[in-house]
């Protein structure tokens, strides 16, 4: 597809002022004492261990940003995102990463310039998305062109239980290449986070769908 564009008893004090009672156990006959525990012990139950669950999906109303920072690109965010520089690679000032809270999810962006080596980095930006194959049940290419823009690239649409189920690169094919990686910080189950993965897909599609280069100075 091509897209486009034990606890204790209260105290005697405390029990008198409110009618209660506290019971001496030495003061209970022993066959009693021996009754109680025999109808307490036969009384528990089984209990198991409650399965794992997973973290609670709210979904927010949809709307969009402008990217407000420092780089050699532009987009449209999610509102309900929080982009900043990328924590990992202090010293890759272009690299960003938006964080999605309410879905424990992050999109990571990198960029860097071209010098006659375009084939490289599509070839790299494909081997990374590759690499999820062994949990994916397939891998969807798709290819996006933005003409007006100069912005062109492929999607990579990861099935099943993979970590980063959406992938993709843009360039103009002269100066500008941007790879991105969409990954929810969840143990992957796609029956679980399928309707996260649908929620945030079209976040990602309005990211590339927004993209621009700036012009260099």
């Amino acid at each position: 597809m091509i897209y486009h564009f034990d606890s204790e008893y209260p105290n005697s004090e405390f029990c008198a002022s409110n009618d209660c009672e506290i019971l001496n156990m030495r003061h209970i006959p022993i066959f009693i004492l021996i009754g109680v525990l025999w109808i307490t012990g036969s009384c528990q139950k089984n209990y198991t261990p409650r399965p794992r669950g997973y973290f609670r999906i709210a979904f927010p109303v949809k709307s969009y940003k402008p990217l407000d920072l420092t780089v050699p690109y532009s987009f449209q965010v999610p509102s309900y995102s929080i982009p900043g520089q990328d924590p990992l690679s202090p010293d890759q000032p272009d690299w960003i990463t938006i964080e999605v809270p309410a879905n424990h999810a992050q999109i990571h962006i990198s960029y860097k310039k071209i010098n006659n080596n375009l084939q490289t980095y599509i070839e790299e930006s494909r081997s990374l998305a590759y690499q999820h194959s062994q949990k994916a049940s397939a891998i969807d290419e798709q290819l996006f062109l933005n003409p007006s823009k100069k912005v062109y690239g492929t999607i990579y649409n990861i099935k099943g239980n993979a970590a980063s189920p959406m992938q993709f690169y843009l360039t103009d094919s002269l100066r500008n290449f941007l790879r991105g990686a969409l990954y929810i910080k969840e143990i992957p189950n796609i029956d679980s986070l399928q309707p996260v993965i649908g929620f945030l897909t079209s976040d990602v599609l309005q990211l590339i769908k927004t993209t621009e280069w700036k012009e260099l100075k």
